[in-house]
């Protein structure tokens, strides 16, 4: 029999990788687009920071390295980098932060390991963790939907504020940013507040926190799509959000006064996006079947251990960099039997 490659493997790939990764950009439109209109123009800004910084990132290192550009910056797995550390960060962060973070991502977590294809970490998420650890005061003030609806921030005076600091008349930085749902639900809880009470406050919705639930719930609208494209597989995004939103209920149960309810866990914060977009990240996640399962689930438990008791309220960037160190075992020990072969001790 005639194969068209001389090597394995012999079936056609479903997709390239540019594809994959036009895919994975045209899902995150809608949660783009749901940011935009709850948080402002902050967000169109920092991705297009992002943008700009990694493809001068990566077009100089294969200058360096002495080979072609168009090629590594046509595979697009670059802007997906950018696109997801500049949704992750406030919409206000100060310009060269997010180019900090976007340099890091790409410099020292992506090419100084060989480029795409050979990094241990996602580099969106140890971007944003690089930046949170060494700038935690800038990295925890949001925008609150709020201001966004009653005092709208212009494009102009947007760019005035991440460029240059500068406020529009009338308005202080306590007007326009404060602590995220998670924050403000631990400190207040910190503060014998009960949840039920907590949310009786403005920045509560149905779901989860306002703003925050529609944005997971565009988001997730684009992580379907990917599932249905199957760009993407089922195994990681379930597993997570159902181990995160078993145990989040579990102790709910328990005392719904101390421990906040599941749906505010899935709907609030990057839940939505790190199981669709972020965990699932194919260089990086685990690639068998039943390790992708315990991969997503160890997510969704560590997640929820380090909001309730840990130092960092939405944890989704810690939890999968914790797992991506883990991924290789985890593989190693869930590879299926070869056909043929039989286990140790089997007769």
């Amino acid at each position: 029999m005639q194969f068209p490659t001389r090597t394995s493997p012999y079936t056609a790939r479903l997709y390239r990788v540019n594809q994959t990764m036009g895919w994975v950009l045209l899902a995150l439109l809608p949660g783009i687009g749901a940011m935009w209109f709850y948080f402002g123009w902050g967000v169109v800004i920092n991705i297009a920071l992002a943008s700009a910084t990694v493809l001068a990132c990566e077009a100089w290192v294969m200058h360096l390295r002495k080979r072609p550009v168009g090629p590594v910056l046509g595979d697009l797995s670059a802007l997906v980098t950018a696109v997801l550390l500049a949704i992750s960060v406030p919409p206000l962060l100060p310009w060269w932060m997010t180019v900090l973070g976007s340099a890091f991502a790409i410099l020292l977590v992506k090419q100084v390991y060989g480029g795409l294809g050979y990094n241990a970490f996602n580099p969106a998420m140890a971007g944003y963790v690089f930046l949170l650890i060494s700038y935690p005061v800038e990295m925890t003030a949001w925008i609150p939907p709020s201001v966004i609806q009653e005092n709208p921030l212009t494009l102009l005076d947007t760019l005035r504020i991440i460029f240059f600091g500068t406020l529009p008349a009338g308005l202080s930085w306590d007007a326009i940013t404060m602590a995220t749902p998670q924050d403000l639900v631990r400190s207040e809880l910190e503060l014998k507040q009960t949840f039920s009470e907590i949310q009786q406050g403005p920045l509560w919705g149905g779901l989860g926190g306002r703003g925050w639930e529609w944005v997971g719930l565009w988001f997730l609208l684009g992580g379907l799509l990917l599932l249905y494209k199957r760009v993407i597989r089922w195994y990681i995004p379930l597993s997570m959000l159902g181990s995160l939103f078993l145990l989040a209920t579990l102790f709910h149960l328990i005392d719904p006064d101390l421990y906040p309810s599941g749906t505010f866990h899935l709907f609030t914060g990057a839940t939505i996006l790190g199981a669709f977009f972020i965990a699932t990240d194919p260089v990086t996640a685990c690639t068998t079947k039943r390790g992708q399962l315990l991969f997503g689930a160890s997510i969704g438990m560590l997640i929820y251990v380090i909001r309730t008791w840990g130092g960092y309220p939405d944890a989704v960037a810690f939890a999968v960099l914790l797992l991506n160190m883990a991924a290789p075992t985890i593989d190693h020990y869930t590879q299926p039997r070869v056909f043929g072969h039989q286990r140790k001790g089997e007769l």
